[in-house]
């Protein structure tokens, strides 16, 4: 082996000379154990991203913060707890997060990036570059997307989030067939055209989870026993068979939060209002339902209001204010939110049926929440197109006539008839908040054409409250909304918070 000699040279650097050399023998073979690659000075390893999957117990914290600090960019990961679930899932302080749930949040606001992992539920997907590595890609000007993309390879679709309604015909349109060998692992069979199809699940699909129910524990006969239950209605996700190889390659959760929404029923809303002299133009209250759950409801909405022009709607439920969730604020917190927002304000809404949609499936409703400017332009859009095309056709799909099955619950069916002289029949004349109906769908205003299949468009207000009586405990509506028929819900069959708790007093706020 050669001797080697250390020189320093007037740059300061140190250069190791060999002052021996090797004579090769072929007894030996080929290796030299002098010869020692020495990297070059500006090759540097480009840094790997990692990925951090976290399961919480209900109820328990995910054990770390995030924050956005003065000098420093990225979203970083501090204060992680010793035994925690970040610290047990591998997050360490410094660390700078890429992606939450498959989605790329480095130029993303921090609240809104706060907001995917509350989001999330108990389940947490997060790929993160140590603070190091972060602080060198960035000095090198890399593409960190880039970076993330070539770390996760092709083929990673996201999954889908589709709700199917049973078509009278040809019902589900879709079967389940297990994957020979592999437990819990399940194939779509789809029926050209059919229901399932339409709701946008494809042929290939491979089921993750049945409306709020993992599947990778159910046997075939189990999951048979679920889909004779579902009713009416199944929401289900749903991935390509090859991104699902990708994801369990990966080991990465398919997580409804990663999900491309495909014809849900209900959404979120976020409206934007901007205040007039006479502020939004809109009543908030503290409401409770026929359930007993406490919800604040928007209400009584003026006339070319900004709330009017927002598209609010009489009786949603608010969720936010200004992207802060509301659920945990007393009444006056949240006025003095909104009073405090200046001349402009968003707000999240949703109907109650929607709320209960979502909870049932165990999933926030703001998961998958529209912009209300942007649904409406986009509705103009259609309209004005359909317009062009055929001018008579009606082109609110409110107007349409719809089927509703009502159950009777604590208050009854939950809605009053009555009926107006040389009128167009009977109609809902007031709804109870939470009650069956307006689970059900109705809306005051509706104009009943049918009960139980019978034609009541020519029958009396005394004639059709008989039939509904003697329908027993569910009721089968076929009704279409009226505009002309609407008339002021009052307070009949609404349930406020009693004066007499305290902390809730007066909680009508005009807004």
């Amino acid at each position: 082996m050669g001797k080697r000699h250390n020189m320093t040279s007037n740059t300061g650097l140190e250069i190791i000379r060999l002052t021996e050399t090797f004579t090769f023998n072929p007894k030996e073979g080929i290796d030299n154990p002098v010869m020692v690659t020495i990297e070059d000075a500006d090759s540097v390893s480009t840094p790997s991203p990692r990925l951090c999957v976290l399961k919480r117990d209900e109820g328990e914290s995910y054990g770390f913060n995030l924050r956005v600090e003065r000098g420093r960019q990225g979203h970083i990961v501090r204060n992680v707890v010793s035994g925690g679930v970040a610290g047990f899932s591998g997050l360490k302080d410094g660390d700078r997060l890429l992606e939450v749930n498959n989605c790329f949040v480095e130029d993303v606001p921090h609240p809104e990036v706060a907001g995917k992992i509350r989001l999330s539920g108990n389940q947490l997907c997060l790929l993160l570059l140590d603070g190091e590595g972060y602080e060198q890609a960035v000095s090198r000007g890399e593409d960190l997307q880039s970076l993330v993309s070539a770390h996760k390879g092709e083929g990673c679709r996201p999954p889908r989030l589709c709700h199917i309604t049973r078509d009278p015909a040809s019902g589900l349109g879709i079967n389940f067939i297990p994957v020979e060998g592999e437990k819990g692992r399940f194939s779509v069979s789809l029926a050209a055209g059919g229901a399932a199809e339409k709701a946008g699940v494809c042929k290939g699909d491979h089921l993750v989870w049945i409306d709020g129910a993992t599947v990778s524990d159910l046997t075939h006969s189990a999951l048979s026993r679920m889909i004779k239950k579902c009713g009416n209605h199944i929401t289900i996700l749903v991935i390509d068979g090859e991104s699902e190889k990708n994801y369990l390659r990966q080991r990465r959760p398919i997580l409804p939060a990663m999900a491309v929404p495909h014809n849900l029923p209900h959404r979120a809303r976020r409206l934007h209002l901007v205040s007039e002299a006479d502020g939004y133009g809109f009543l908030l209250r503290l409401e409770k339902a026929a359930s007993g759950r406490k919800s604040h409801v928007l209400r009584a909405m003026e006339s070319g209001s900004p709330a009017e022009k927002a598209g609010m709607k009489d009786g949603e439920l608010l969720l936010e204010v200004n992207g802060e969730a509301v659920e945990s604020l007393k009444h006056g917190e949240i006025v003095d939110r909104v009073r405090q927002s200046g001349e402009q304000i968003s707000l999240t809404t949703i109907t109650l049926v929607g709320l209960e949609f979502y909870t049932q499936l165990g999933l926030s409703p703001l998961l998958f929440c529209e912009d209300a400017a942007v649904e409406r332009e986009k509705e103009s859009s259609v309209s004005a197109s359909a317009a062009e095309q055929a001018p008579q056709k009606e082109m609110d799909d409110s107007c349409k006539p719809r089927h509703c099955s009502v159950q009777k619950g604590p208050l009854g069916f939950g809605f009053n008839l009555d009926s107006v002289p040389q009128g167009p029949g009977t109609f809902i004349s007031q709804m109870a908040f939470g009650g069956s109906g307006q689970r059900a769908g109705l809306c005051v205003g509706d104009v009943v054409m049918e009960v139980d299949g019978q034609n009541v468009e020519d029958k009396s207000l005394e004639d059709v409250i008989m039939l509904v009586k003697e329908g027993g405990d569910f009721i089968y509506l076929l009704v279409m909304y009226k505009t002309n028929m609407r008339r002021e819900q009052t307070d009949t069959l609404t349930r406020d918070i009693p004066d007499s708790e305290e902390e809730e007093n007066n909680e009508i706020s005009c807004l």
